[in-house]
């Protein structure tokens, strides 16, 4: 049964601004699959924790269908939210899984995982985002994680205007989600606006922070955000949060982290903070050591 809170109305002085709007690139990724990436490798210092956000969604089989066979990882994690659809996750250290509707995937690569993604649907809709959270380098040879939350296991509340809002990691208005961190204390709502209403989030000045909108339109500090837009929320000393205001029915994803100030050092799937970690990933992954 799908876990409804009590929530604590919460109250923002300094809303943050936008810095900035984001079109993510159209390109594609596993075996085919077309895709839109909202956060490219270019963000990554100014979003930190945050490493990629892609956004997939088609009704036409040929888009999705041949998904993502085998392929490692090493030193992050992913978050794969399911909007419509059903993906199959399979790994080398024994883990299986069906994502569905609504259903979130955390994955903790760590010193590695060689994994697949693959529908389990031949037609129909198939929609959500992948997420990559960075580890910090303490945790990026730890040992890998793995869990699949239904929809009915993430905590959901309906704040007092309507807003339905469902808390995949960290905490909303007195509510804590599903998963948290504590070195990158993540952020992430998904939330379902209707017309004429608005959500007030809580944010430390520090954590980065964006919006990105998959419905509809919306509007923050007066600077209007339509759909298929990431909004990048300005840093401010005094800003303490985030006020996001809709005229029509909107959705958004917020996400927030508490940044790590390391360097990154990405190659493909694995991201490390050298060069020489991301070539001994590479000489594990070649020799069977990806695990």
């Amino acid at each position: 049964m799908t876990k409804i809170a009590k929530p604590r109305a919460d109250r923002v002085s300094h809303p943050r601004t936008v810095e900035q709007l984001i079109v993510g690139k159209p390109t594609s990724d596993g075996a085919g699959v077309k895709l839109t990436r909202v956060l490219t490798q270019g963000l990554q210092r100014r979003l930190d924790p945050f490493l990629m956000l892609d956004a997939f969604g088609s009704d036409n089989p040929d888009d999705y269908i041949a998904g993502f066979p085998d392929h490692p990882h090493r030193g992050f994690e992913t978050v794969t939210y399911m909007i419509a659809g059903r993906m199959r996750h399979r790994d080398n250290a024994g883990h299986e899984g069906l994502l569905e509707n609504g259903g979130v995937q955390w994955m903790t690569a760590g010193r590695g995982v060689v994994h697949s993604e693959i529908p389990q649907q031949e037609e129909g809709v198939m929609e959500g985002f992948q997420l990559w959270l960075n580890l910090p380098g303490k945790d990026k040879m730890g040992a890998p994680w793995y869990r699949d939350f239904a929809a009915a296991d993430l905590p959901r509340f309906v704040t007092d205007a309507g807003v339905a809002v469902t808390v995949i990691a960290g905490e909303s208005q007195g509510v804590s989600g599903a998963v948290t961190r504590e070195a990158t204390a993540p952020l992430y709502l998904d939330l379902h606006l209707p017309a004429k209403t608005s959500f007030v989030q809580k944010l430390p000045p520090r954590h980065n922070a964006f919006v990105y909108v998959y419905r509809g339109a919306v509007s923050i500090a007066g600077s209007e955000v339509p759909a298929q837009r990431m909004a990048i929320l300005a840093n401010a000393a005094q800003a303490d949060g985030v006020v996001i205001e809709s005229a029509g029915e909107a959705r958004v994803l917020l996400i927030a982290g508490q940044p790590l100030n390391e360097p990154i050092a990405q190659y493909g799937p694995f991201v490390m903070n050298s060069e020489q970690e991301i070539y001994q990933a590479l000489a594990d992954f070649r020799e069977g050591r990806l695990a």
